[in-house]
């Protein structure tokens, strides 16, 4: 089956929160049977910091450094075996997990961007963390990889309960025939699931007809539900929702999550820019921020 191809990378930054970001790949049944990397970017000393070693009243202090340096990739290779275990335990298979611990090169964030680009289908993430040094936070990593990893999927985990409802967000663009196909891709086998598609139009339109474009609600609901049918998907498994004179795309959608227990919501990372009313563009970005607790895919 085409999900069971995928490979996922997993970033995991050494805390407790982050766990939860595994918790989720357990809980999530359309990531069963995905190859799974558990990515960690390990934040190691300068090596500037070792020029110290050249004077004869610091090296003491190294060798400090360096045994810290030490245990802390111990703690993090148990962590990391911690989080694999868990991860069988939740019923994914051994021989699809493995395990990469990366010293930092270039950044936290660009340092997952350059691993993301040796063939991943998807990236999971979590809001945010925090590194192995206790309490400091490493939240702007998720905001600089949702702006600069524009290549594959983000799904960012959030808090609420998984469950087997996705709102999936359309608008007609390409963009957004992606996110519907990655959906098809990823929960097409998935029998009781319950898919959700919702068009949301901004202002006074009546979010029938599209201005200019040749589009209507139907033709994009048509259009998808075509897409997620021919994976497999039951049709009548598959509901729709037109809302017409939103103040604001990202507040509707959420909004309609929260309300509806919607437990992911599924956007595409840009839309149409030629129709004012309809620009999907960086929606995607407000629904991560607007829709705290929510689990939320970004599908480029």
């Amino acid at each position: 089956m085409p999900h069971k191809s995928k490979r996922l990378l997993l970033s995991l930054d050494g805390s407790e929160r982050s766990l939860q970001t595994v918790s989720y790949a357990c809980e999530e049944q359309a990531l069963k049977g995905m190859r799974i990397v558990l990515l960690h970017v390990f934040n190691a000393i300068p090596e500037a910091y070792y020029d110290l070693e050249k004077e004869p009243k610091s090296v003491k202090i190294v060798r400090q450094v360096r045994s810290w340096e030490a245990n802390q990739k111990k703690a993090i290779r148990e962590y990391m075996e911690k989080a694999r275990q868990m991860l069988i335990e939740g019923g994914h298979a051994d021989t699809a997990l493995s395990i990469k611990i990366r010293d930092r090169k270039k950044g936290i964030a660009r340092d997952i961007i350059a691993e993301a680009q040796k063939g991943y289908d998807a990236v999971l993430i979590r809001r945010r963390g925090a590194t192995a040094l206790k309490n400091v936070v490493v939240g702007s990593v998720t905001n600089k990889l949702m702006e600069k990893l524009n290549f594959i999927p983000i799904l960012v985990a959030g808090k609420r309960p998984v469950n087997d409802k996705i709102l999936l967000a359309v608008d007609g663009s390409p963009c957004a025939t992606r996110a519907v196909r990655f959906v098809a891709e990823t929960v097409g086998r998935m029998k009781d699931y319950q898919i959700r598609l919702m068009v949301v139009v901004r202002g006074g339109s009546d979010g029938i007809s599209l201005n200019g474009q040749g589009l209507s609600t139907d033709h994009i609901f048509k259009e998808a539900i075509g897409i997620l049918t021919a994976a497999g998907f039951p049709e009548e498994n598959i509901s729709t929702k037109a809302v017409s004179g939103a103040i604001s795309r990202a507040g509707a959608i959420v909004t309609h999550a929260e309300k509806g227990h919607w437990g992911t919501i599924v956007v595409g990372r840009r839309g149409l820019s030629r129709v004012k009313d309809f620009f999907m563009g960086r929606v995607s970005n407000k629904v991560v921020h607007a829709g705290r607790l929510d689990t939320v895919w970004i599908v480029t």
